[in-house]
């Protein structure tokens, strides 16, 4: 499978077209067409079905279509890493990072790096960190935020100083936003929503003790923005980090902590005993030299 396929394959999944496809990728049409049959071919899949005036993926297709993004990424990453010349900081360094406060951390070194170096760009991925921490291991992010707690064994990385309490976030209006701190035995009879993280499961399940086979778990979730909404509608009680956007003036929910106090932490993680380009060296340098002091 070429790379120059793989473009043609995505070019023709964008445009859902063959005729204004080949016209983006300069080629004729009937060229367009026999690279795909061939490429369907070597696959021993059927990449797309017609629907009137549109071409459109089949679940083969979109399969493909995740990985080629993937791979002509990475491949155009690395044709512009190697292009880099050695004496200018320049290019471009990948950043991934969760829900969480230090993101104003790292943007606040991003900036001093910039300040320093204004031919480097950013690009920032937000997610989950189970998806963030994937991106990393593929090679599809440099540096990444990621909330704890996480197996990064295979990371370098700096401990962040600022450490986060957990807690609920609940309607104003429910008699547990009165409390100064709730408890495990507030929580029982509670609907709860749950981040789906295996990792934060296993600390909840953890502080629950043997009530954690009482307690109602009506929803998971992997980005907090969208429990809230469901906090806001009255589904149930999410259980979450402090300090996230959630809690402004115009949210109808509050952050109330837990006791016994769970806290966590965040890291800044890269992978360990790669090849660096200078640029990413550089950011990395300046991380460890700004924030382990």
């Amino acid at each position: 499978m070429e790379l120059r396929i793989l473009r043609y394959f995505l070019a023709v999944a964008r445009e859902e077209n063959i005729t204004r496809a080949a016209h983006t990728l300069n080629i004729t049409q009937p060229t367009l067409s026999r690279q795909l049959m061939q490429l369907e071919d070597e696959l021993s899949a059927q990449l797309f079905y017609r629907e009137k005036n549109k071409i459109l993926l089949t679940e083969e297709g979109m399969l493909l279509r995740k990985r080629a993004e993937e791979l002509v990424e990475l491949a155009d990453r690395t044709e512009k890493e190697f292009s880099q010349q050695e004496k200018v900081i320049s290019g471009e360094i990948y950043l991934g990072a969760g829900e969480v406060a230090s993101m104003k951390v790292l943007a606040a070194e991003m900036k001093k790096f910039h300040d320093q170096y204004p031919l480097v760009r950013f690009h920032m991925h937000s997610g989950t960190g189970d998806d963030i921490k994937e991106k990393i291991e593929r090679g599809l992010i440099d540096i990444a935020l990621l909330v704890e707690p996480i197996n990064i064994e295979k990371f370098e990385y700096i401990q962040l100083k600022e450490k986060y309490k957990y807690g609920i976030i609940v309607k104003k209006d429910s008699p547990l936003a009165l409390k100064e701190y709730v408890t495990k035995e507030d929580l029982v009879n509670e609907s709860l929503i749950l981040s789906k993280r295996t990792p934060v499961q296993d600390m909840f399940q953890h502080w629950f003790g043997e009530m954690y086979e009482k307690i109602n778990i009506i929803s998971t979730f992997n980005l907090l923005y969208n429990a809230s909404i469901m906090v806001e509608e009255g589904l149930g009680i999410a259980l979450t980090i402090e300090k996230i956007a959630y809690n402004s003036q115009e949210s109808n929910v509050k952050f109330v902590p837990l006791y016994p106090t769970l806290e966590t932490g965040t890291v800044l993680a890269w992978k360990k005993q790669q090849v660096n380009t200078i640029t990413k060296t550089k950011f990395i340098e300046h991380l460890k030299s700004t924030l382990n002091d």
